[in-house]
């Protein structure tokens, strides 16, 4: 037992040192943002949504508009593919808009906490902003859309979570008219403009302000090629494309400001790292071990972000499976599902959900408010502890229904 902590203590000494290496500014140290840290940590399952007017079309975000090699516009020419979809704010109308059927499933399927895209990197804002027109409030639904998703999930005591894009490639201090856009970042050179560059970051202070108006308990801030210098290395450098300039709108002039009003609201200002990303994001995977820090996987049910036609949904298996493995490893799973546009969630989608929620009906006791406890994972076992330590559980991962079985350990089956 004694050499077994031992070889456990090292493992996990190793990893906090690689995290010091690769996260190399001074974490967040405000008690109650650790400790709203730690309670965000017990909820360990969540819900995202990607939507926008992307879903009219049926395509990956609003990636196609951006002009990168690895993109497939189907052979489309690009200016004219760009100027039809900045027209699609035109037709966006969702007949089916029914957040409280989204929530309710959620909540059914125990999820305890939602993050909803307000505004992906094409700049259309699905809610009420005073900054631009390009809104949902100017679109044919005339709709506050994200007004309705938080009124809806927070009545069924979920935690709110607002998505926002820093870049924003219909705002003309970002993707300048006068220039080519090549790549996702910004168009110009800041150096020669700054003017324009401080109206950028003005405008991006002033939407997030908007955004702390419908109370959020997490800012999942997402376009992490804006970034302060500090926090270029060799894996980021590559984000900054052609021109390699830096992006930095100053986040530690921004976020006491946001926090005004919740003082305990979270900042996820994600892949920068430093005090301002409260906890980490790794995307479409899950680490292979425990992590030295609090962290999220978030995950597509399909294949894609958005809603995409016949998308290749996982099976209840594999996304029970999944939840178990990161929860075993001292993560969350934020599990993405892209309304179409009208506003339906796909049947597939809810079908997964309803049997994942049926599964934690039993077991979310080996689940909600746990921590990690050694060895983690064994073969198709994973283990987890109430945070006292008092009750300890090996989770069986198996091919049939009920998915996964959790045993309660005892007597000399304790760790």
């Amino acid at each position: 037992m004694k050499k077994t902590l031992i070889v456990g203590l090292m493992g996990l000494m190793a990893l906090i040192g690689q995290a010091k290496a690769q996260h190399d500014s001074i974490p967040e140290s405000d008690p109650l943002i650790v400790q709203r840290i730690g309670e965000w940590q017990d909820l360990k399952f969540g819900f995202m949504m990607h939507w926008g007017i992307y879903a009219q079309w049926g395509i990956v975000e609003s990636w196609n508009i951006c002009n990168e090699p690895w993109i497939n516009r189907n052979g489309a020419n690009y200016e004219d593919y760009k100027r039809a979809y900045w027209a699609l704010n035109k037709t966006f109308n969702p007949k089916h808009f029914n957040p409280q059927g989204w929530a309710a499933a959620a909540k059914q399927a125990g999820m305890k906490y939602v993050v909803f895209t307000t505004k992906h990197h094409d700049g259309f804002c699905m809610f009420d902003s005073k900054y631009t027109d390009y809104t949902s409030m100017y679109s044919p639904a005339k709709t506050d859309f994200t007004r309705g998703v938080v009124d809806a999930f927070r009545a069924e005591q979920m935690w709110i979570g607002l998505y926002f894009s820093k870049p924003d490639w219909h705002n003309d201090d970002y993707w300048a008219h006068e220039w080519a856009t090549p790549d996702r970042n910004v168009n110009y050179s800041i150096a020669d403009h700054p003017d324009r560059w401080k109206r950028f970051c003005d405008f991006t202070y002033g939407q997030l302000r908007e955004l702390t108006q419908y109370d959020p308990d997490i800012l999942w801030l997402d376009g992490g090629w804006i970034r302060p210098e500090w926090s270029v290395n060799d894996e980021t450098r590559p984000w900054l494309g052609c021109s390699g300039q830096v992006q930095d709108i100053n986040m530690g002039n921004l976020v006491p400001r946001l926090r005004e009003h919740n003082p305990q609201m979270l900042i996820v200002d994600r892949s920068v790292g430093g005090k301002y990303e409260n906890y980490r994001t790794p995307e479409k995977q899950v680490p292979d071990t425990l992590l030295p820090y609090p962290w999220e996987t978030c995950m597509t049910m399909g294949d894609s972000w958005s809603y995409v036609p016949n998308d290749n949904y996982k099976s209840t298996k594999t996304l029970i499976h999944m939840l178990c493995d990161v929860v075993a490893k001292g993560g969350n799973l934020l599990l993405n599902v892209g309304p179409d546009a009208d506003g339906n969630l796909p049947a597939e989608a809810l079908q997964r959900m309803e049997e994942i929620g049926r599964w934690l009906d039993k077991n979310g006791h080996a689940i909600y408010g746990t921590r990690p406890l050694y060895p983690y994972c064994d073969g198709n076992v994973r283990y987890t502890q109430s945070k006292d330590g008092r009750h300890q559980y090996a989770i069986t991962l198996i091919d049939e229904a009920p998915y996964a079985v959790v045993k309660e350990l005892k007597g000399k089956n304790r760790k």
